[in-house]
Formats: C-alpha cells, sequence, structure tokens
C-alpha cells in the first residue's frame, strides 16, 4: 500500500509538474507578445517565475522516488551486489533523514501552532515570534508569498513519503537486487 500511495503521488507530481512547464511556456509567449505590444505585464514574469518554482519540486520529489537522479555510480558499480545493496540503502537513508529535516525547518518555518494559538491573527503572531512569513506579499502579483512558499512544505512531506517507501523497497529486496 505504501508503494501504491507513493507511486500515484510520483504520478499526480509528474502530471502536475508538465502541466506547470506548459503554463510557464504560455506566460513567456504571452508576455513576450504583450512586451513587443509596449504593454508589458510585469505580473505574468512572476507568475511565471513562481510555476517554474513550483514544478522544479514536484519534479524533484518525482525523480528521487523513481531513483532518476544523477548520480556517480563508480564505487558501486565496483561493489559485490551485496554492497550496492548497502549503498542504496544508505543512499535511501539519507533521503528520508534530509526529508525529514525539512519537513522540521518547515514546521519551524510556518509555525502553524502558534499561528492557532493567536486566533490566526498574523500582527499577534508576528509579535509574539518576529517571524513575518504571513506579512510579505509577492511584488506584482499581491499575495502573501507564504502561499507560493508552500510548495517545501509539500515537497518534504512528499519525499518523506517517498524516502520511507523507498527505504523499505531497498530493505526488503532479494539479496543482490538494487
Amino acid at each position: 500500500m505504501l508503494q501504491r500511495l507513493s507511486n500515484g503521488l510520483a504520478r499526480c507530481e509528474e502530471i502536475t509538474a508538465a502541466a506547470l512547464a506548459a503554463a510557464v511556456t504560455c506566460l513567456i509567449l504571452t508576455n513576450i507578445a504583450f512586451r513587443a505590444l509596449g504593454s508589458p505585464l510585469y505580473w505574468v514574469s512572476e507568475l511565471a517565475i513562481y510555476a517554474m518554482i513550483w514544478m522544479t519540486f514536484l519534479i524533484a520529489g518525482a525523480v528521487l522516488k523513481r531513483r532518476q537522479g544523477i548520480a556517480v555510480t563508480l564505487l558501486s558499480d565496483l561493489l559485490p551486489p551485496t554492497g550496492r545493496k548497502l549503498v542504496g540503502v544508505a543512499v535511501d537513508a539519507m533521503v528520508l533523514l534530509f526529508a525529514l529535516l525539512l519537513v522540521w525547518l518547515c514546521w519551524r518555518w510556518y509555525q502553524p501552532l502558534t499561528l492557532a494559538q493567536t486566533g490566526f491573527d498574523t500582527r499577534a503572531f508576528q509579535g509574539q515570534t518576529f517571524n513575518f512569513i504571513y506579512a510579505e506579499n509577492t511584488s506584482t502579483l499581491g499575495i502573501k508569498k507564504f502561499w507560493a512558499w508552500l510548495i517545501v512544505p509539500w515537497f518534504a512531506l512528499s519525499l518523506s513519503l517517498h524516502g520511507v517507501s523507498n527505504l523499505v523497497q531497498s530493505l526488503t529486496a532479494k539479496r543482490g537486487r538494487v
């Protein structure tokens, strides 16, 4: 079940990232057209940047799930099957450790419990924590930046699921398989 959930999430991330890539292309072409007509839409550039950031985080989670990232395998290729399996388990464990550390950092960054304790009053939250995450607006879109930054906690949680899934798969793989 864990594998199916992780695979399904990775597939959704790939589809969403592809849609965002198409959106980035359309946004850039729209901006080029409006600039050529002498009426640039500045918010389009900012939206394209945020779409690119979201696309990158989403596809990174899927790539790490599928173990398709760029890797230097010179050492592991020289090892016997047991050694390759141990290296694979160590890599999966490090990915999971990174993901869990990122979850913790996002929790500290967003501080959802403190925000709830202040009754979702961002001014009280800022006064209590000196954390201004919920106050800063984007330059041209006019939305709060924390909405755009939500991709980081999403990535952390997604990568945690993928990391657990990959680690379980590595630990339960038959001897000699990687």
